[in-house]
């Protein structure tokens, strides 16, 4: 006979052709217990089989390639928004505007309107008089932050002693100068106590071509806000003009206009032997003295150069009155050389 046993423990006997025996399994009585061998146990109860509630394990994190890319994206958003968040708490009001950063300053539709054009950046181009030893000069400037800094020419403020600035909104201001570089002839100034101010947008010069739609604005014989219109006539014309403070009288001191030399002739008087030249964008807007330092604008509203020389035929008529005005040959420093010069004119500038 061949004993085993069951998986709930019970032994069980069986014959020797493998067939189980029918009854209680045959054991030997125990001298000490009578009642040995125990009774046979009550068959176990079924149970239904119930996985213990366990909560569910982790998932392992994904080390693939889309769960680093999202790791990378989520950590890049982090640190530039701070990044971002930084630099407006740093720059503050000398944050300037660019056309790659900003909303459009004319609408498509008004694209190349003179009126839109004019209503839309005349908030940001000021009236500047500078009071100089042996008279006074008028020009123009443009804003180019909302806390009241200001491009101009150097020929407008050289010398100065003071410098008052009359905004489109006849508010006045006494500012001060941050920086001159009198090679290419632009100087950087600021405005005392002023907030809010409209700044205008920066455009890109090197996108300008030949024929495009330009508008200047400036304070051509102190008529602040003085719009003029025309086109581009050349690109990159050899313009050059005087480093001496005492050459550019400028406007209101001497004859009233700006002394410049161009393809080897002398115009507008003698620049002196102290020079510098530049590469300059032509125009046929009208332009006349008081408008320098002032904003030579794109179609779509952007600062593309600030108004630096123009040619007048003569200077004073026989009655002792000046008749020089514009013939349609005016001149502007690329903005492009503005915003690579402005870092330099913050500091002090080249002349400092």
């Amino acid at each position: 006979m061949t004993e085993s046993f069951r998986r709930s423990g019970e032994y069980e006997s069986y014959d020797g052709y493998g067939n189980p025996q029918q009854g209680a399994p045959q054991h030997a009585s125990s001298p000490v217990n009578p009642e040995w061998p125990p009774p046979p146990a009550q068959p176990p109860v079924q149970q239904a089989m119930v996985e213990p509630a366990h909560a569910p394990a982790p998932r392992k994190r994904t080390r693939g390639p889309l769960a680093l890319l999202a790791a990378v994206a989520i950590v890049a958003a982090a640190i530039g928004g701070g990044t971002a968040y930084a630099f407006q708490e740093l720059t503050g009001n000398d944050t300037v505007a660019t056309s790659s950063t900003s909303t459009n300053v004319v609408p498509a539709g008004k694209k190349g309107d003179v009126a839109t054009i004019a209503a839309a950046v005349s908030p940001s181009v000021v009236e500047i008089n500078a009071t100089l030893d042996n008279g006074s000069s008028t020009g123009s400037g443009v804003i180019i932050t909302s806390g009241g800094e200001i491009v101009t020419n150097n020929h407008v403020i050289a010398g100065a002693s003071s410098i008052k600035v009359t905004t489109s909104n006849g508010k006045s201001y006494t500012a001060k100068v941050v920086g001159t570089d009198s090679k290419k002839d632009l100087a950087l100034i600021k405005l005392e106590g002023a907030s809010g101010l409209k700044a205008a947008t920066l455009g890109n010069s090197n996108g300008v071509q030949v024929g495009d739609t330009v508008v200047a604005i400036g304070s051509p014989e102190g008529l602040s806000g003085t719009v003029t219109s025309g086109i581009v006539s050349a690109l990159n014309r050899d313009v050059t003009v005087s480093t001496d403070e005492g050459q550019n009288q400028g406007q209101g001191g001497g004859d009233g206009r700006w002394p410049f030399s161009f393809g080897g002739q002398q115009f507008n008087g003698d620049t002196g032997s102290s020079t510098t030249t530049y590469k300059a964008i032509q125009t046929d807007a009208s332009l006349n003295p008081g408008n320098s330092g002032g904003a030579l604008i794109d179609a779509a509203g952007d600062i593309i150069g600030i108004n630096s020389a123009m040619y007048s035929a003569s200077s004073q008529s026989s009655s002792g009155l000046s008749d020089a005005g514009s013939v349609g040959l005016g001149f502007a420093i690329p903005i492009n050389t503005v915003k690579s010069d402005l870092a330099s004119l913050r500091a002090g500038g080249s002349d400092s």
